[in-house]
């Protein structure tokens, strides 16, 4: 049967279920309307479906397509790790581009560097670097928006990999001379709480893993910001006496770079541990494999001790670490 199926249309019904457009799927394929069109005819003969209904949204797939497209979407994946396999990659010469996601907190600590070594290595790699909390990160994996992510994830669907990377405890992070680092020193947490905070927030009705801890205890912080990014954070702390509660890689790059000090948390919190997600479809693409070491490479460092994916019981709620 075979023989007289033209296995190209598997193609163009893959692109029409992702793009839910006829143009935009031609724009993709480099084809025009009516290629696509009549791609789409040829398909409604042989499976004896519409496919797809129009809608003020686009492109609609009706039932028989949605069931099609998990058997084509492995036909695809397939293909695709067949020819992943038998190319190579240099990454000197390689122009490909790659998608990743990370929390807003690890842009500068991790990505900078991160940066700054793939235009020595691999000159020719364009990166597009989203910020991702949790949820948005493993949506964009998982439907392969993005080649890979970073952050704290708990439960992973099956066709997502995840590698462990590192545990992360929380310090305070406040300006040199702040009343927090004169005596009597440790700082007590009840002192802590007597001066606002700084936190930033990633989306989503997420807490704070600090917040959490001190919800246990039967405290709260007094916020003085709530931010979306870690943008405004130094020159908030730099000039006031507002404290801010982060991960250590973040909190001691700002104190490295702008002039501020870390002081150990006066309260026992777990570490927040950290991996790397990706498609399990990428896992022999070579240049996608290299990029991987690449970004595990960077996630290694003095403030840090690399450790096994974390187990337990997950918490109740999803949380925020800084």
């Amino acid at each position: 049967m075979l023989k007289t199926f033209d296995m190209n249309l598997f193609l163009v019904f893959h692109v029409l279920m992702e793009e839910r457009s006829v143009t935009r799927a031609g724009d993709r394929l480099g084809r025009t309307q009516s290629a696509i069109s009549n791609a789409l005819k040829r398909l409604r003969l042989r499976f004896d479906d519409p496919l797809f209904v129009r809608t003020p949204d686009g492109l609609a797939p009706t039932p028989r397509a949605e069931e099609l497209h998990r058997d084509v979407e492995r036909l695809i994946g397939f293909g695709e790790t067949c020819l992943e396999r038998a190319s190579e990659f240099d990454p000197m010469t390689s122009t490909r581009v790659f998608r990743l996601g990370a929390p807003d907190r690890l842009g500068l600590p991790v990505f900078l560097p991160f940066l700054e070594t793939m235009r020595r290595l691999a000159p020719g790699l364009e990166f597009d670097i989203r910020a991702t909390d949790q949820d948005h990160a493993l949506r964009l994996v998982e439907s392969q928006e993005i080649d890979a992510a970073l952050g704290t994830f708990a439960s992973l669907p099956s066709v997502v990999n995840r590698r462990g990377l590192y545990e992360e405890k929380l310090v305070c992070l406040v300006r040199p001379g702040h009343p927090v680092t004169q005596p009597p020193q440790p700082v007590d947490l009840h002192r802590l709480l007597d001066f606002h905070h700084v936190v930033v927030r990633s989306g989503g009705a997420r807490i704070a893993v600090f917040d959490a801890n001190l919800e246990r205890l039967g405290l709260e912080r007094k916020l003085a910001a709530a931010l979306g990014s870690f943008t405004l954070v130094p020159s908030l702390l730099r000039d006031s006496d507002l404290v801010g509660v982060f991960t250590m890689r973040t909190a001691t790059y700002m104190a490295e770079n702008y002039g501020l000090v870390t002081l150990p948390l006066p309260i026992e919190i777990e570490p927040i541990p950290h991996g790397l997600i990706w498609h399990r479809r990428m896992d022999a693409d070579r240049g996608h494999a290299w990029v991987r070491e690449q970004l595990l490479a960077h996630c290694a460092g003095p403030s840090i001790d690399p450790v096994e994916p974390p187990t337990g019981s997950p918490r109740a709620r999803r949380l925020d670490p800084a």
